[in-house]
C-alpha cells in the first residue's frame, strides 16, 4: 500500500489501525514500544514500521522520535481503546454463537476494521445483554439447531397453536 493511501481523509486504514493496536499492546507491557517490537509483532520489516510511525505521528496518533521509544498520544490511545472494545465485543459475540475462542479472536480482528460505529454499538449492547442473562433458553435452542440442523419449535407458538413457518 502506498503512502498516500494509509490515511484517507483523516480516516485511519486497517493497516494503520493494526500499528496503533500493536503499539498499544506493547506499551501496556513495557511502557513504550520500539520499531523492532512492532516489527516482530506484525511480521514486517523495520523500515516499514518506521515509515508507518512517521505517518501516524504526523496524523497525531503517536509520539515518535527516530531511534527512540514510541508511545500513543491521547488521540492514539482513544483509537486503540475503541478498537479493543470492538474486537472484544465481536469476539464475545462469536463465542456466544459457539465459535471457539481462538477462531473468534482471529475473525474478530478481521471484522473490527469494517463494522460501523452504529452496528458495533448494537453488537456491544447485545453481548452485554446476553452476558447478564443466566443460560437463556433461546440461546440453548439456537445451539441445538446449529448442532442438529433441526429447528426447534417455539414453545409459545406451540401454546398458541401456531406452526413454524419455513423460509422459502
Amino acid at each position: 500500500m502506498g503512502g498516500s493511501n494509509e490515511m484517507r481523509s483523516g480516516r485511519v486504514t486497517r493497516r494503520a489501525e493494526d500499528y496503533v493496536e500493536a503499539v498499544y499492546e506493547i506499551v501496556k507491557r513495557k511502557g513504550y514500544a520500539r520499531v523492532k517490537d512492532v516489527s516482530r509483532l506484525l511480521g514486517v520489516g523495520p523500515s516499514t514500521v518506521s515509515e508507518m510511525f512517521k505517518k501516524l505521528s504526523m496524523e497525531g496518533y503517536l509520539n515518535y522520535e527516530k531511534y527512540g521509544g514510541v508511545t500513543l498520544t491521547e488521540k492514539g490511545e482513544r483509537l486503540a481503546v475503541e478498537l479493543r472494545r470492538k474486537r472484544e465485543a465481536l469476539r464475545d459475540l462469536l463465542v456466544i454463537l459457539g465459535v471457539d475462542r481462538e477462531t473468534a479472536e482471529r475473525e474478530a480482528h478481521a471484522i473490527e476494521h469494517v463494522v460501523s460505529r452504529e452496528t458495533m454499538d448494537r453488537i456491544a449492547k447485545f453481548v452485554e445483554y446476553v452476558k447478564t442473562r443466566e443460560d437463556p433458553k433461546w440461546l440453548r435452542r439456537f445451539r441445538e439447531y446449529y448442532e442438529t440442523g433441526v429447528l426447534p419449535e417455539c414453545p409459545k407458538r406451540l401454546e398458541r397453536g401456531e406452526e413454524l413457518k419455513s423460509s422459502p
